[in-house]
């Protein structure tokens, strides 16, 4: 069975080297559902607190939100991070309270304090289902993304890999000492 969350993401990015409207500069909103699988737990009667999903991948993805996705080798970036230093917010701005942590991967590096993202590959709604998977691959049992963006739409279906121990009081999942950090019960 699947518990399935969805996440609007708001971003601006433009589809450097393309030829056609996305070259430019432009917003959207994006709308991720991420379908996680398990066993239905019994006691809590789901398999995962859709909750919980959004949560965790929240965590991370909010770098994306509110955000700038450059490709790396794009000439607006060091324009970009310019103006930034000028106006005094690359290293942030008092404003600029939804930070997820910093994180660097093959795919992606996010730079929170200036809510900026750069991509090795052009942030189709393709890549973006690369980069949620490589960022939440250890983190959630995800069997299949899909993300949205305007009139672009894409999945990937993937193999169940992990073996979530969770709480048989509120589903979520138990950290490395069996304890469930939401509510304190400890795995005998």
């Amino acid at each position: 069975m699947k518990s399935i969350a969805k996440l609007d993401l708001q971003y601006a990015h433009r589809f450097y080297g393309f030829k056609g409207e996305a070259q430019y500069l432009h917003g959207h909103t994006g709308i991720l559902t991420i379908e996680v699988e398990g066993s239905v737990n019994p006691g809590v009667n789901m398999v995962f607190p859709c909750n919980e999903i959004q949560k965790t991948a929240w965590d991370v993805l909010k770098n994306f939100d509110h955000a700038l996705i450059l490709r790396e080798d794009d000439p607006l970036l060091p324009a970009v991070l310019d103006v930034y230093e000028k106006q005094g917010i690359r290293n942030g701005a008092p404003s600029n309270t939804m930070k997820g942590p910093a994180f660097k991967t093959e795919l992606a590096t996010a730079y929170p304090e200036c809510r900026l993202v750069v991509t090795k590959e052009t942030m189709t709604v393709e890549g973006m289902i690369k980069i949620v998977y490589d960022l939440l691959k250890d983190k959630l049992n995800i069997v299949k993304l899909t993300f949205s963006s305007g009139v672009n739409e894409a999945s990937e279906e993937y193999e169940p890999h992990l073996n979530v121990d969770r709480c048989p009081l509120c589903g979520i999942a138990l950290d490395e000492n069996g304890v469930c950090p939401k509510c304190g019960y400890r795995k005998a």
